[in-house]
């Protein structure tokens, strides 16, 4: 049983809790972990093996002040959700525009954890309403960002297509490890302008917001970065991690599922439901949902699949979808559904 949040529905550890009840009712004994691929329920995911959490003071996409929670794993290892300070779930719909909303809370927290005696930081990328590159990150440490003129740049992404120079701030002393949730380069065609249009950019502010990221890269002269796995992740937040922040990146749901035992629960189990708000094409790009079918494949172990919307599900799986937005009742009565299909109990469809 594998739980995740349903973004800006249903949290984490209560979609978990829903699928095993139904799950027992169905008469199954159950293996019950929640995951997460850096987006949403990442520290849900990964409380059982947090020894604390603190929080920080940071600035939200459009600048309004925010608390971020910091989980940490020893006393120099800690984890944080970009999304708790960059996230659309900050924003109303009328406020979604990637052309003015800034990662700068992202360093904020990063710094907030450093000072706290991190000397290893995990940052997931997943949920962003911004596009900026990581330029707004890299803002508060001390980075200006200037045009033509000299003068400093305003915060978002919308600003970009007018950089010329940057002056650098301060390195950091702590390793930073991206969690991407996408493979996407920064640029190109399905570069983080895939994205665009679900953080509230219209066709012409795609073009402009991708204009902009190629002069970020101009500006940086490091073409290399980015066209790295995930660097497009979180419109950017990856490429910036990897150019201001030296850091490296990794895919968010491998390195989850490792974290909370999977493959070993997978080795002890007769069938494997996994849950997802909206499944995909994109969930099998290296989301949690992709990267757990795939393990259970390798391992001839029955999935079955319960999501409101799905789409471009592979063969062989159970899937429970449909009926619009989902209580935890209806994902709980689902999961007992998926259950008594999958191991053909009685009761089935």
């Amino acid at each position: 049983m594998l739980g995740q949040a349903f973004k800006g529905s249903l949290a984490a550890g209560d979609v978990t809790t829903a699928l095993r009840r139904g799950a027992e009712r169905a008469g199954a004994t159950v293996i019950e972990l929640t995951g997460s691929d850096g987006g949403d329920g990442l520290l849900d995911a990964l409380g059982p093996r947090l020894i604390r959490t603190s929080t920080a003071s940071a600035s939200d996409p459009l600048g309004r002040p925010v608390t971020a929670p910091i989980g940490w794993f020893d006393p120099a290892t800690a984890v944080i959700e970009s999304r708790t300070v960059c996230g659309l779930s900050l924003l109303s719909d009328r406020e979604r525009d990637p052309l003015l909303t800034s990662t700068r809370g992202v360093g904020e927290v990063i710094l907030a954890a450093e000072h706290d005696g991190a000397k290893r930081i995990h940052v997931g990328l997943g949920g962003s309403s911004t596009m900026d590159g990581g330029l707004g990150m890299a803002r508060a440490w001390g980075w200006v960002p200037r045009d033509a003129a000299n003068q400093p740049l305003a915060e978002g992404g919308d600003a970009l297509q007018t950089l010329a120079t940057l002056e650098a701030g301060s390195s950091l002393r702590a390793e930073v490890i991206g969690l991407y949730d996408v493979r996407n380069a920064l640029l190109g065609d399905d570069g983080a302008r895939v994205y665009a249009a679900q953080k509230g950019a219209g066709p012409e502010a795609e073009a402009l917001l991708h204009e902009g990221l190629q002069r970020l890269v101009a500006v940086t002269q490091q073409s290399e970065l980015a066209g790295q796995t995930g660097a497009g992740a979180a419109g950017g937040l990856g490429f910036g991690l990897l150019s201001f922040a030296r850091g490296r990146l990794q895919p968010g749901a491998a390195w989850v599922l490792s974290q909370i035992g999977f493959d070993d629960a997978l080795l002890r189990v007769n069938g494997l439901v996994v849950s997802e708000g909206a499944f995909d094409r994109t969930s099998l790009q290296g989301k949690l949902t992709g990267e757990a079918m795939r393990r259970a494949a390798d391992r001839k172990v029955p999935v079955a699949l319960v999501a409101p919307h799905a789409s471009g599900v592979p063969d062989g799986i159970v899937v429970e979808s449909g009926a619009g937005l989902w209580d935890l009742a209806t994902v709980s009565a689902r999961s007992e559904r998926a259950v008594r299909s999958l191991l053909k109990l009685p009761g089935s469809a």
